[in-house]
């Protein structure tokens, strides 16, 4: 039916207006790009609450009511009633084409399953990641639960989709035939549509496919793909990766209220909103040849994406969101470690109130700035717990046996350590209403430094309007413009933080530093232990920055190196971080408050009485 959507496809008509629209669980986002003399720009954009729910259910009233904003904005005419008007007619009629992602209805939430929960479990977990789905389940031969516990868990879930993995090609198929026994006897059903069955995709041995079709066959809607781990040494995630946005489209997507109309609307398959996201992530990575992290941190949830060395990984932390999650921040970070960000004094049962508040009023924005220091400080536990969880998948393959060397001794050597490296770390994204729609981007700057704790040298930035999800699409059939228009309207660069490694008493030498700024001027200075420091360097310059550190301080060389580099400026600038990694808080509440005063006011944090 429908190519798989990490294919690009061929559109043969010139794509000159292009409208866009993400249609998100509360919002439907749209937006306007225009082929403007050689180059693509985002020129209007609208917004609708989203319709998948009574009494209208139908998404494509959502849709068309964010493109009548545009419409309106624009004086470009393209709707003809219920329809989009495409090709475009003249010069202000119509548009060349309309695409679409989606996370409507709770997204696509999945269970996997394979035979060894930190081997195949995990590859099958991150083939699904990947793809843009929510994980709700891991079951594995291995994870402690009865059979009659796998069973009952399978039927209550209710998943969109069951992906199926485990074993190495040639290897046993007693476990795989297990668990295939367990799906079939817990006779899953579908979340939406009583009428079809359950799409399952088994990515597994393939000395196991005679039986495991004869066992699922007659009970779910079965497809068969290549072996997601076909030999431990290797992860295979392509295939199933594909297979999951085909069935997503062909069979989720059709039982969603207006979907239908929804796709026969789109020009391009539509895509789950997670993976357009990481389609772009991954674009500017193998681009720039950057190692980076991406956060969208939602109401719900928090997506963390990220690239090592080429390697893409994407981890969904579903209990950890800013509005209708944030109880389940506070349950997970502690209310310790909520207060330790909060610059005044608060006792804790008020801070539990503001908290619940926000839960059950999930719309409401701050009003005063006691309100808008509390969400941050919220928002950098969610940050930081997100990032754990992403750590805890992005690994190397676990179960591979690795060559050692005689410096291997040394070092303790872990297959299966994480992919994450904050030394080696280049660019930070963020994204999400409390990053990209803070009142001052150096608030924006500092929760991400915060909660992430970037060592070394470090770029951040920030979506400018949440539209990373329409670019992940368009990169599939355009990447000319959708390259154009995130490099000139969507990234926002914040600057560059220099976080040396190490610790020290407040105020002792931490390293001393010498600045060459591009009108010449130069800065002579010593940041001490406990000092954050900012200065302007605009978007489009770079400094130069020399660094003696102190003997057990590190700047990415080792311990006491100098190090010379050239640092790219934003609309922040340039941040200095010397309070240490890992970054520690005094536990005397007076102490911290005023710590944490000391430090916003350094850096302008809060527009001061």
């Amino acid at each position: 039916m429908t190519a798989a959507v990490s294919a690009p496809s061929t559109i043969d008509q010139p794509l000159n207006v292009i409208v866009a629209t993400d249609c998100g669980s509360t919002t439907t986002k749209a937006i306007l790009i225009e082929k403007i003399g050689d180059e693509y720009r985002q020129t209007y954009r609208g917004e609708a609450p989203t319709t998948v729910e009574a009494p209208f259910e139908d998404v494509t009233r959502g849709v068309l009511n964010a493109i009548a904003e545009i419409e309106e904005l624009s004086g470009r005419k393209i709707l003809d009633g219920d329809r989009i008007i495409a090709p475009c007619r003249d010069a202000k009629t119509g548009v060349d084409i309309y695409i679409s992602t989606s996370s409507a209805g709770g997204g696509l939430q999945m269970m996997v399953t394979g035979v060894v929960q930190n081997m195949t479990g995990e590859s099958a977990q991150r083939a699904a990641l990947g793809a843009g789905a929510i994980v709700i389940d891991v079951l594995s031969a291995n994870d402690g639960r009865l059979p009659h516990e796998k069973i009952e868990r399978i039927r209550s879930m209710r998943p969109d989709m069951i992906l199926m993995a485990g074993g190495t090609d040639g290897g046993a198929v007693t476990h795989v035939v297990e668990m295939a026994e367990y799906v079939a006897a817990a006779e899953p059903r579908p979340r939406f549509g009583v009428t079809y069955k359950l799409p399952l995709i088994y990515a597994g041995n393939k000395d196991a496919r005679p039986q495991v079709k004869k066992i699922l066959e007659d009970k779910s809607a079965l497809v068969v793909t290549d072996n997601i781990r076909p030999v431990l040494e290797r992860e295979n995630l392509a295939p199933a990766r594909n297979k999951i946005h085909d069935l997503f489209l062909e069979h989720v997507m059709q039982q969603a209220p207006g979907y239908k109309k929804l796709i026969d609307m789109a020009g391009a398959p539509i895509m789950p909103t997670p993976a357009a996201v990481g389609l772009i992530m991954e674009a500017i990575a193998k681009r720039e040849h950057l190692n980076l992290i991406g956060v969208d941190i939602g109401g719900a949830t928090t997506d963390v994406f990220s690239v090592f060395d080429g390697i893409f990984n994407r981890t969904v932390s579903a209990n950890l969101g800013m509005s209708y999650s944030v109880s389940n921040v506070l349950a997970e970070a502690g209310l310790a470690n909520i207060m330790r960000w909060v610059p005044f004094t608060i006792d804790e049962q008020t801070l539990r109130n503001r908290i619940k508040n926000k839960m059950i009023r999930p719309t409401t924005i701050p009003q005063t700035l006691d309100e808008l220091q509390i969400e941050q400080a919220i928002s950098r536990e969610a940050l930081r717990l997100a990032l754990i969880h992403h750590k805890s998948l992005a690994t190397g393959l676990k179960g591979v046996q690795q060559e050692r060397t005689i410096s291997d001794v040394f070092e303790q050597q872990v297959s299966g350590r994480t992919l994450i490296d904050m030394l080696k770390l280049d660019l930070i994204v963020g994204s999400g209403g409390i990053l990209s729609h803070a009142p001052r981007r150096i608030q924006s700057m500092l929760m991400m430094v915060d909660a992430y704790e970037p060592m070394g040298w470090t770029m951040l930035s920030v979506d400018s309007i949440f539209m990373m999800p329409h670019l992940g699409v368009l990169s599939t059939i355009n990447q000319k413009a959708a390259t154009d228009v995130f490099v000139r309207d969507c990234m926002i660069y914040l600057g560059t933080c220099v976080a040396p490694i190490g610790q020290g008493k407040a105020g002792e030498r931490c390293t001393d530093y010498d600045i060459t700024f591009p009108d010449g001027k130069t800065i002579k200075d010593q940041l001490r232990f406990g000092d954050l420091t900012l200065y302007p360097l605009e978007l489009g310059q770079k400094a130069t920055i020399a660094m003696q550190p102190a003997k057990a301080v590190n700047l990415g060389a080792g311990p006491g190196v100098p190090v010379t580099r050239e640092v790219h400026g934003g609309v922040v600038g340039l941040m200095l971080d010397g309070r240490g990694r890992p970054l520690q808080l005094p536990t005397d509440q007076q102490a911290r408050v005023a710590l944490l005063t000391k430090w916003f006011n350094a850096v302008g944090l809060y527009p001061t009485a």
